[in-house]
């Protein structure tokens, strides 16, 4: 057993310990929150082109939000195991922080290696949603023409890319290549020559991609952020708990 001396020495530094943890766990709670926020935010930001994407893509805002909820619930605990000063708690806090830094850490390496994937998939999803498109207001049709009205664009690499289409013999390019409504006749989009004065030339490819990388490139960088300030917690946890071990400190 530590001497009386011994332990009236170590207290201030389980002290100091204990409010340090608990300033981490406050802020990695909000980041939690944070993370939600961020779900939700691309959820709803690329709604639309995630429609036009693989169905496990659209799965990411909900991983987000996901892991948002746990690291809410999990700084809870932390916040609850610093204060009792459960060695156990602190320990199995240490650990699920370590899980969950694992997790992200493959899920982002994972969304790297595989980010060209997604641009071919998507490069063939939005061939597909034109030449399939239609005035019937489908899903596909719809995310074609307010990524068209949203990024100022047409087709997939150029606006002559709705010529290879169905709908170009019907009625020629939509409507939502125009660059104005007012002064964009059917006549005018059903000749490609006379088009190309009325509508937006450039593809939405490149556009999007560029989109989405720049929004994506938030995502995972307030992800991979959340994953190492991880490492932090996981120190101070394993110290608390250690400097509680050796010392036979207890709570009063």
């Amino acid at each position: 057993m530590a001497s009386p001396s011994r332990r009236l020495q170590t207290k201030p530094v389980i002290t100091c310990l204990k409010s340090v943890l608990l300033t981490y766990t406050f802020v990695f709670w909000v980041s939690g929150i944070v993370l939600l926020a961020v779900g939700v935010w691309g959820k709803v930001s690329l709604a639309v082109y995630f429609s036009l994407l693989d169905e496990k893509a659209t799965n990411v805002p909900f991983v987000l939000v996901g892991a948002g909820t746990v690291v809410v619930l999990l700084g809870t605990f932390g916040c609850f195991a610093t204060c009792r000063g459960s060695t156990w708690m602190l320990k199995l806090y240490a650990m699920l922080l370590s899980l969950i830094f694992l997790i992200v850490l493959v899920a982002a390496v994972v969304g790297f290696v595989f980010r060209h994937e997604i641009k071919t998939n998507f490069e063939s999803n939005l061939n597909l949603a034109l030449r399939d498109y239609n005035v019937t207001a489908d899903r596909h049709s719809e995310a074609v023409d307010t990524i068209q009205r949203t990024l100022h664009c047409c087709g997939v690499q150029n606006y002559s890319d709705w010529e290879r289409t169905e709908y170009f013999t019907q009625r020629g390019i939509p409507r939502s290549c125009c660059k104005s409504q007012d002064d964009c006749s059917e006549e005018d989009l059903k000749d490609l020559s006379k088009a190309k004065l009325k509508v937006f030339v450039d593809g939405c490819f490149f556009l999007v991609t560029s989109t989405m990388e720049s929004k994506m490139s938030i995502v995972a960088g307030i992800s991979f952020g959340i994953a190492c300030f991880q490492l932090v917690g996981i120190i101070l946890a394993c110290c608390l708990s250690q400097y509680i071990t050796n010392n036979q400190y207890e709570m009063v």
